[in-house]
């Protein structure tokens, strides 16, 4: 028995299910202080189903609060980011290329230090231990408590992070450390940033877990917290204390985990169609598919895993032009009911439009019962034809599949999708975001570069795997319950033969409920 949650800027979206079965879903409006929103949708979801609180094993949460800190500059914290590589890459500091606003406020202090490794392990250079200890010294004499720490080619060997980590908290106990390698991929400005603000976030997600144990606590909900994660697995309430930003696009995935649930098809388009936005994505063997670009997040560059999301400005609140040749990107969002024409107000939105072609019943159709027919059908066209673009832009290798419809504006789209074999509206579309949540397993990642002229294929796979298994248990998995559902080599340029990229994903059930879910 298990609560999904998923918390918008708009809706709190939560799902009841009791082991494949939904037992009941809802939607409650999102409060400014997040408690009470959660504790809102506790009570519709657990007066609908008649559950006791005391019979939920599980919650999971799904959350853009950590996404929306940094794309609105707020609740960061002062971070000093020490970057050990010298001498190589000292023409570029830490913070270079970063948004001025962003910069200003997590930014102040950066150091460079001598030391660090190279592709094959090798040392670049010794490491440095006056300059550390020079830069605690300064970083101790300063307000700054919360450092970002990165290496060179620190995923394939995190010694000296780990070391000047150690140092750190010998000296300041209170310092809150983000270790690059825990958190990004091989790419060192990239997963630099990363670490930068995943650091800066760490009182932000003390905060934010506890308001979130608060409201299972005023429910009487005593049971594991889970959060979701942006790869469509789940990490436990503590260990996101430690990995906030692992947070980013977890909306969409659980849309995207969501779809495959309510559908069954493992391989398929999914269209989360909601107030501003439609975003697109892919499933590949129930799991969305993985972008390999680098993943612009407010404006700064980094190497999260993250789901390949395209997103086009249609949704429920979408603004139509007059001749309905024209929607977006400008959308009414959360004021639709103040500012659509249905409810009263002047706006021409696409929620008007599917009220007036009675694919949707809602607020009163009498206001747009007078807009002219040729309106309606371009409007109703130019929505389909944005969509279908933007379906073929996702399409994996150009072949066409099923598209599935979910969010609370699946209901616009009124006719097949050209782009896909078939359009599915499934049950319970409007909450998938937060079944997805529901039903996330836990999961682990490795990546290393490997070459196999030194170690045979079978053995550096195993070794990859085994540190991927590890990252699965010390988030919260049960060990018996992993298995593999990604693997990815790929040949790294310019080095020397035999020089393979490997990293390895895999998915378990949650070790807190005895391996069943």
């Amino acid at each position: 028995m298990r609560i999904g949650i998923d918390v918008g800027g708009t809706h709190t979206d939560a799902a009841l299910l009791q082991g494949d079965t939904l037992l009941a879903a809802t939607k409650a409006s999102t409060s400014a202080d997040v408690v009470s929103g959660i504790t809102a949708a506790f009570d519709h979801i657990l007066e609908k189903s008649g559950v006791a609180a005391g019979d939920i094993e599980c919650v999971m949460i799904g959350t853009t609060q950590f996404t929306n800190a940094v794309v609105e500059r707020r609740e960061l914290a002062k971070t000093a980011a020490i970057r050990i590589g010298l001498p190589s890459g000292k023409g570029l500091r830490p913070f270079t290329d970063w948004p001025q606003d962003i910069a200003e406020a997590i930014g102040g202090m950066d150091f460079m230090i001598r030391g660090g490794t190279l592709y094959d392990g090798a040392e670049l250079a010794p490491l440095d231990e006056d300059a550390i200890d020079q830069a605690i010294a300064k970083i101790g004499a300063s307000p700054v408590r919360q450092i970002a720490i990165s290496a060179a080619f620190a995923p394939l060997n995190s010694n000296p992070e780990e070391w000047v980590a150690r140092k750190i908290k010998a000296r300041m106990p209170d310092a809150l450390v983000t270790c690059s390698h825990t958190i990004g991929g091989l790419g060192l400005l990239e997963r630099e940033n990363a670490a930068i603000l995943n650091a800066a976030l760490l009182p932000f997600a003390e905060r934010v877990v506890a308001s979130f144990e608060l409201a299972l606590k005023r429910r009487g909900i005593a049971c594991p917290l889970f959060i979701s994660q942006n790869d469509g697995t789940l990490m436990g309430a503590k260990f996101v204390q430690s990995f906030p930003a692992l947070t980013f696009a977890s909306g969409p995935t659980n849309s995207l985990r969501g779809a495959w649930k309510l559908t069954g098809r493992e391989d398929a388009l999914v269209v989360d169609i909601g107030g501003t936005t439609s975003d697109i994505g892919v499933l590949q063997s129930g799991f969305p598919r993985e972008s390999y670009n680098i993943v612009d997040v407010g404006g700064v560059r980094t190497n999260f895993r993250m789901p390949d999301i395209l997103a086009i400005g249609v949704g429920g609140g979408s603004v139509v032009a007059e001749d309905g040749h024209s929607i977006g990107p400008h959308s009414v969002g959360h004021y639709l009911k103040e500012e659509a024409r249905i409810f009263g107000g002047e706006q021409l939105t696409l929620t008007d439009i599917a009220v007036a072609t009675d694919a949707l019943e809602l607020g009163d159709a009498s206001k747009v019962a007078d807009l002219d027919p040729a309106l309606v059908e371009a409007a109703r066209s130019t929505m389909q034809n944005m969509l279908d673009e933007a379906i073929d832009r996702m399409r994996p290798g150009g072949r066409k599949l099923p598209v599935i419809l979910v969010g609370g504006g699946a209901a616009l789209v009124t006719e097949k999708l050209t782009a896909a074999t078939e359009t599915i509206i499934p049950k319970n579309s409007g909450t998938a975001n937060a079944i997805g949540a529901a039903i996330a397993q836990i999961g682990g990642e490795a990546e290393q570069m490997v070459s196999y002229k030194d170690v045979p294929r079978s053995e550096a796979m195993a070794k990859v795997e085994a540190e991927a298994k590890r990252s699965a248990v010390l988030a919260g998995a049960a060990a018996e319950t992993l298995k593999v559902v990604d693997v990815d080599e790929a040949p790294v340029p310019y080095m020397e033969k035999g020089a393979m990229r490997l990293r390895v994903k895999v998915v378990g059930e949650l070790a807190s409920l005895g391996g069943v879910t």
